[in-house]
């Protein structure tokens, strides 16, 4: 996992909606890795000191953007997914058919272009784009001076597009009230077993692009199983952002989600 590997280590700098960030996300650990546990000491009656935990600055500062977030009555989601899910399409979805019933901002997280910020800024939604360079997914911080660019006093839903990766967003907890993991028919029914973390983390699980699972010959009820197997405590919801077939469901969550 990132927290292990140390992926993304070697970017200088985040960008914020245009504004570059000094990049302080790094892992609490250097470049060089540390040992994870001490030598093993033939002294008697020695005393070793086991290593912090690695996130517990971002958890610290998830805390932070969850009580802060609470405090604006906002719903904040974590949406996670492969690359080419569907993330943005389902998301520029979701705001669109949301309106009049809630309001709906987006930060987006990708290593490199806005292009998903431009599709939503030019639906007419309050986005802020995060660009992390070579780091593999989005943290607390990225989050929280994101959110400094958004007037979420105008806002009920606040929707965080991850960076495209099943591996290492789920060790960082954003401060969300509710991790979506989206699950594409094209990408086949087994990536629930094969990124179990992920999955395992997510309170919501959302089956995508519902409108290709002929053509894709998509197994349906062996990836429901497979879901189950791993994330039996998630919600499932079948749809297709493009038709809009199964949307209502998820639409109508969202709103009993806000209102609790």
């Amino acid at each position: 996992m990132c927290k292990d590997c140390g992926c993304g280590l070697g970017a200088e700098s985040v960008t914020i909606g245009g504004h570059s960030h000094d990049h302080d996300h790094d892992h609490d650990h250097s470049h060089q890795h540390e040992p994870r546990y001490a030598e093993p000491s033939h002294q008697p009656g020695q005393t070793v000191s086991l290593n912090r935990s690695l996130l517990e600055k971002n958890d610290r500062l998830a805390e932070r953007n969850r009580g802060f977030f609470r405090a604006k009555k906002l719903l904040v989601l974590n949406v996670v997914s492969a690359p080419g899910s569907g993330k943005t399409t389902f998301i520029r979805e979701t705001a669109a058919q949301l309106a009049g019933r809630l309001r709906v901002g987006v930060i987006v997280g990708d290593l490199a272009t806005d292009n998903d910020a431009a599709q939503l800024r030019a639906a007419k939604i309050p986005v802020v784009q995060i660009t992390t360079g070579t780091v593999c997914h989005l943290d607390a911080d990225m989050v929280s001076k994101a959110a400094a660019q958004l007037d979420l006093d105008k806002l009920d839903v606040l929707i965080i597009e991850n960076v495209g990766n099943l591996v290492c967003p789920a060790d960082y907890d954003l401060g969300e009230d509710l991790r979506v993991v989206l699950l594409s028919v094209t990408e086949g029914e087994d990536k629930p077993l094969k990124y179990p973390p992920m999955f395992h983390s997510a309170s919501v699980a959302v089956v995508t692009k519902s409108d290709l699972a002929t053509a894709a010959d998509f197994k349906r009820q062996q990836a429901l199983t497979n879901l189950k197997r791993v994330s039996h405590h998630a919600q499932v919801f079948e749809l297709s952002a493009k038709t809009g077939d199964g949307m209502k469901a998820w639409l109508d969550f969202l709103v009993k989600q806000r209102s609790a």
